[in-house]
């Protein structure tokens, strides 16, 4: 896997944001719904997404940076720098990751197991004590609709023996966020691995995504901004009744409140809804009328002209 700040177009100085704004920017023009017939991009977006993923974890980066880690995640030296010191145990510089696979069943698997002692191991091929490794950890990528996202609705996963699950999704979902599904890997001799989940949320095509709230730019008609109007707004719970108050412009923004994206507290992220004024393409009478009024304000006078 190439380096993850090359992949992103970022040096390895760059902070969270340009490299979550640099992922944003990849991702909106490498997302499947807009390359269905570019199997490319499709692979693009996936080593993109996995870069983002390690880059956007502090410890994770800081361990690449070091080069604990490769661009997979993987140890670099997955037996330590020192080789093994007295008593049979692991040498120096060796950390378990909470993220990827338990490595302690790798030594188990080639000395023949041993004790855990605070993280490290006693003698090996002792019969007693000995730790049966778990099965291999199973990753699976879920693709969720943009209103599913924000309403947590359960997904259905079907795991690689054919089961299904049904999952409720987490608070705050977002693309790259994984969730660890125990025991619902591969099955070995002390039990079965985990199954991890990593989201991919769609985009919408009128909705978009501003941290837990939603976006909308809705149109409306003249008469509608002019003289006010009740009109009918589509949020994620369904559609709501907003009230436009009349001499409305364009480029007004309305908050509806609870309607965005569930957050970790428990609570509701906003929907804004920004209004835009659709003028019809020819209409006689309205022309004959405009060609007749006069809006003497000087509206542009803030501007210096």
């Amino acid at each position: 896997m190439a380096d993850p700040y090359t992949t992103l177009g970022v040096t390895r100085t760059a902070s969270e944001s340009e490299i979550k704004s640099a992922y944003r920017k990849l991702a909106k023009e490498l997302h499947p719904d807009r390359n269905a017939s570019n199997p490319k991009a499709a692979e693009r977006f996936s080593e993109i997404t996995n870069a983002y993923d390690l880059l956007n974890d502090k410890d994770k980066r800081a361990r690449y940076d070091r080069g604990e880690i490769d661009a997979q995640g993987n140890p670099t030296h997955p037996f330590g720098q020192g080789g093994f010191g007295g008593g049979g145990q692991p040498g120096g510089g060796f950390e378990f990751s909470q993220g990827g696979g338990d490595f302690s069943d790798i030594f188990e698997g080639l000395f023949g197991g041993g004790t855990r002692q605070g993280g490290g191991f006693s003698g090996f091929g002792g019969g007693r004590g000995r730790t049966a490794p778990r099965g291999a950890n199973v990753e699976y990528r879920l693709a969720v609709d943009f209103i599913d996202a924000a309403i947590r609705a359960s997904q259905r996963i079907t795991l690689q023996d054919g089961k299904t699950i049904d999952m409720k999704l987490p608070a705050g979902v977002e693309s790259g966020m994984q969730v660890r599904l125990s025991g619902k890997g591969q099955q070995g001799p002390g039990g079965a691995g985990d199954a991890i989940v990593t989201f991919e949320v769609r985009s919408h095509r009128f909705y978009t995504r501003d941290g837990d709230d939603i976006r909308l730019d809705l149109p409306i008609t003249l008469r509608e901004a002019m003289l006010g109007a009740k009109v009918k707004v589509p949020t994620v719970d369904g559609p709501v009744m907003l009230a436009i108050p009349g001499g409305t412009t364009s480029g007004k923004t309305f908050r509806l409140r609870g309607k965005g994206f569930s957050t970790k507290d428990g609570k509701r992220g906003d929907q804004l809804v920004t209004v835009m004024v659709d003028l019809p393409g020819e209409d006689a009478a309205l022309k004959a009328f405009l060609e007749n009024w006069h809006d003497d304000r000087p509206i542009r006078s803030t501007m210096g002209i």
